[in-house]
């Protein structure tokens, strides 16, 4: 397939999807699919999926027969996401649960390009390991480096500009926003599965989504970039029966390089969230707030230490 050409309009039209899954993979992919069609039929380029949009989020328990989810890439689930994404025209980032080789699983955010190709891929690189967030025992981190000597947090070149495609757990990290941005990242992109535990108080659950919102705003502003963080909806149930679940807790949003919200979901509905990117802010923002500029990486050598003790 020939690549497809680059954009040269001034903004880029993105749409963020919050939808809800079921157990059935045929039927979240249906969700996933009508979605994305009303996306690119109201004009987005670049469309972006949640974390995991294909099933359940089964990580609120250690089963190994949930391993029997996990497709290769290319795989089924690349096949159909590629397909349409050509049929569109858009630029689509989607979410497998990738099966590596036996026994080396990934969550891994795919990219496809206008053509449906596959543009590149990100392997999560920050696995948690929480009550109701057991992704540990499911998946192996993303490789530190690539086999051509690329970090693992280099941005996937594609025909709306460079993608800092990261995935959820990732975005309590500046660390991986910043080597993204050094890269040449336009945009960072966090794919995200994020919900309360149904025992907590409102207050905790407040205060958890106010801090997930910021620190991924702050993301933007320390970068100035642009970010975009789709997160699922409702509530899915813990299969042990040992908790009460988690109510996935949407407000997935679309951010400037300022941080300043340019669109946001609510906490329960599906929806398509739209934005117009202006391609060149990041840059006059950085004229004027030249934090890359100024960053004393003289000094920062005890950063690769675990402690500094």
């Amino acid at each position: 397939m020939n690549h497809a050409a680059p954009q040269t309009s001034s903004t880029l039209k993105v749409a963020a999807i919050q939808q809800t899954c079921s157990d059935d993979k045929a039927v979240s992919l249906a969700t996933s699919e009508r979605l994305i069609r009303e996306a690119a039929a109201e004009g987005a380029e670049l469309v972006i999926l949640q974390e995991l949009h294909a099933t359940l989020y089964f990580c609120q328990t250690e089963d190994t027969s949930v391993f029997e989810l996990a497709e290769p890439i290319p795989g089924p689930t690349s096949h159909t996401l590629g397909a349409l994404a050509a049929e569109l025209g858009i630029v689509l980032v989607g979410s497998i649960f990738e099966r590596r080789m036996n026994g080396v699983y990934h969550n891994t955010a795919v990219v496809f390009e206008r053509d449906g190709r596959i543009a590149g891929i990100y392997r999560k690189m920050h696995i948690p390991d929480d009550p109701g967030f057991y992704e540990k025992f499911y998946f192996t981190p993303g490789d530190a480096s690539f086999n051509d000597g690329r970090s693992g947090f280099t941005p996937i070149e594609t025909s709306v500009g460079k993608l800092g495609v990261l995935v959820c757990w990732d975005q309590w990290y500046p660390e991986a926003a910043r080597l993204m941005a050094l890269a040449g990242a336009e945009v960072l992109i966090y794919p995200t599965a994020i919900g309360w535990d149904m025992t907590d108080e409102a207050s905790e659950q407040a205060r958890q989504l106010d801090a997930w919102v910021t620190v991924q705003r702050g993301h933007a502003v320390a970068n100035n970039l642009p970010v975009i963080a789709p997160n699922r909806v409702g509530t899915e149930a813990d299969p042990s029966g040992q908790s009460g679940g988690i109510r996935f807790w949407g407000n997935s949003f679309i951010c400037g390089p300022q941080g300043e919200i340019l669109a946001r979901a609510d906490d329960a509905s599906e929806t398509i969230l739209h934005a117009a990117i202006d391609r060149h802010r990041s840059e006059s923002i950085r004229r004027i707030w030249p934090y890359l500029r100024d960053r004393r990486i003289d000094a920062y050598g005890d950063i690769l230490k675990r402690v500094r003790d």
